[in-house]
């Protein structure tokens, strides 16, 4: 079993040879939880693409651990950047997108407020979704054994996301109708790749248009149709294989 990943604020001048502290929360969660004590492998991770390979030296009171470090590494940069631009589901199943995307390897999320989501966040509820998901992508970051956590944006409006889908090196919009199939799409050998999920009731003709005109064209994944909390987990797969990035 490979070992647990925290999360740390900083590995800012850690070197192998050094020792780590890893308290509060985290370190109540591997002292109180998990039980780890000396010698067993752990990771800690800025979440950022640098983690700290080590063992635990010591574990002390509920929620303090001591970590020698063995070797620091940092992950390079994709050489093709998955953004995933997903329409708000109803209840919790937006938690579930996040989930299952970030334990795939999505590198980016950004919520879309959809004319026809029935969810819509505003106000309160709006700061309470957004810290949901970026908690969701944090805690399956770590599960996924990840030392970059994908980037959850604020919610974006479709003016907002036509102009994500204008920058990108490939952009497309994941629809039933769509002519060509996601799996024979052209993609960039570098660069970013924008996917967009549409909620349960479709995206609406005059954003369709707007995405259109920002040069995203609709794409079908396959025969059946996916509800959208598992759309952009399928689409992330499929393009991770095509770019190399699972080979």
């Amino acid at each position: 079993m490979t070992a647990p990943v925290f999360v740390v604020d900083s590995l800012a001048g850690v070197r192998p040879g050094g020792t780590l502290l890893l308290d509060g929360p985290e370190g109540r969660h591997a002292v109180s939880v998990r039980r780890l004590r000396a010698g067993e492998d752990v990771v800690l991770t800025d979440g950022a693409g640098t983690g700290a390979y080590g063992t635990v030296a010591a574990a002390e009171g509920k929620d303090r651990l001591t970590v020698a470090v063995a070797e620091v590494r940092t992950e390079p940069a994709p050489p093709v950047r998955i953004t995933v631009v997903q329409a708000l589901p109803k209840g919790d199943r937006g938690e579930l997108a996040v989930e299952t995307m970030t334990e795939t390897g999505v590198d980016a999320v950004i919520p879309w407020a959809a004319s026809r989501c029935v969810t819509q966040w505003r106000g309160e509820r709006a700061a309470k979704s957004l810290a949901k998901w970026r908690a969701t992508a944090r805690e399956a970051g770590k599960q996924s054994r990840r030392l970059t956590f994908p980037e959850v944006a604020e919610a974006h409006t479709t003016k907002q996301v036509a102009e994500v889908l204008a920058a990108a090196d490939f952009a497309a919009v994941l629809h039933e109708e769509g002519a060509t199939p996601l799996a024979t799409a052209e993609l960039p050998a570098s660069g970013s790749v924008v996917l967009v999920v549409g909620p349960e009731g479709g995206v609406a003709p005059d954003e369709l248009a707007a995405f259109a005109a920002a040069g995203a064209a609709p794409y079908r994944l396959g025969p059946s149709v996916l509800r959208t909390s598992t759309a952009g987990t399928a689409a992330t797969a499929l393009l991770l294989g095509r770019t190399g990035r699972w080979s």
